[in-house]
């Protein structure tokens, strides 16, 4: 048995460090994992994701069409194009938060993630909406939005981590002064 997640977003929105996390999470507590990060046009705003499977008999970190448990979207549009990629039963988590892709901009495009999230809720299931401006707003910082993505996803259940198997590995990976910002960000989102 094993758990294939989907982390995709844009450059600068921390995708990669999610999937490190979860990554050393796992591993810290004897899980197998794999993981791939596409990251070549992160530095100019482009797409971002990274492939991570968790669990027994895993041999290639790549996770192929209609096989993720779960897609954690850092930016509705992205989270759209990754779709194919869930399984039929799968979970998204998605930001709220649009980011105008470049060539959007370029042409003129009122690009906004509204009609990416009506999108993803009339093919999926189970889509859980994050509003990480308020999140952002609530916490005063931008760069721990993918943290409160992170934490949405442990709460939901979906995954075989827990919020405190992540904060001992954010404690040993993440710069000391922002530690605490980071440890009220994974605990951001809690059960209704």
């Amino acid at each position: 048995m094993h758990k294939c997640v989907l982390l995709c977003g844009v450059g600068g929105q921390g995708t990669v460090l999610a999937s490190k996390l979860l990554q050393a999470a796992a591993e810290a507590k004897g899980i197998g994992v794999l993981s791939a990060e596409t990251i070549g046009m992160a530095q100019r705003g482009g797409s971002v994701f990274s492939h991570l499977k968790m669990g027994d008999d895993i041999y290639s970190p790549l996770i192929g069409r209609s096989e993720a448990d779960i897609i954690l979207g850092f930016e509705p549009g992205e989270t759209v194009r990754m779709l194919p990629y869930l399984r039929k039963d799968g979970v998204v988590i998605v930001s709220k938060r649009p980011v105008m892709p470049v060539t959007a901009a370029l042409m003129g495009s009122d690009y906004n993630g509204d009609a990416m999230i009506d999108y993803l809720k009339s093919k999926v299931d189970k889509v859980i909406v994050v509003d990480t401006d308020k999140a952002i707003e609530d916490l005063g910082s931008a760069k721990v939005l993918n943290i409160v993505l992170l934490g949405a996803a442990l709460e939901s259940g979906a995954l075989d981590i827990t919020k405190d198997e992540i904060k001992e590995v954010i404690k040993k990976r993440v710069k000391p002064q922002f530690v605490e910002l980071n440890m009220r960000a994974i605990d951001y989102i809690k059960k209704e």
